[in-house]
């Protein structure tokens, strides 16, 4: 994987640690510790945003059972250390996607928003299709008004 993160602030870097450690176990359930109370998520499959935390939460605990073969690439870092772009690859059922996560953090560490991109459409209707199979009746509740 090749990264540019040697500017980020030291709080971001050990939330991204984390992040990364907790990714690699396949296992999300101390993220809460990582993540504002206020984030918010914003999905390649709707225009608004699902907050707060829970919805983040929520989201990102689904999907980490949705993804399969998931392998981060490339990370990059923006000026001011606060925020990260990661690059990924991963399948769903039979059909194989790229993406990337933009991950902005605040001083202290913790994510405050959380936006998805996903490539090509076959892969992302893919995964709408399984999050939705999973989380249909619920994401609804937690999508903030534009």
């Amino acid at each position: 994987m090749t990264s540019n993160l040697t500017r980020l602030k030291p709080a971001v870097a050990t939330s991204l640690a984390a992040w990364h450690d907790m990714i690699a176990r396949r296992d999300l359930s101390q993220l809460a510790t990582i993540v504002h109370p206020d984030a918010s998520f914003r999905s390649p499959m709707a225009y608004n945003a699902y907050a707060p935390a829970e919805a983040v939460l929520l989201v990102l605990g689904t999907v980490i059972d949705v993804f399969e073969d998931f392998v981060y690439h490339r990370e990059l870092a923006s000026d001011d250390g606060l925020n990260v772009v990661l690059e990924f690859s991963a399948r769903v059922g039979d059909k194989k996607l790229k993406g990337i996560d933009l991950v902005r953090f605040d001083e202290d560490g913790k994510i405050v928003e959380f936006e998805v991109m996903v490539r090509p459409l076959s892969g992302l209707q893919a995964l709408g299709q399984a999050m939705g199979e999973r989380l249909g009746a619920k994401l609804p509740a937690f999508k903030a008004q534009a």
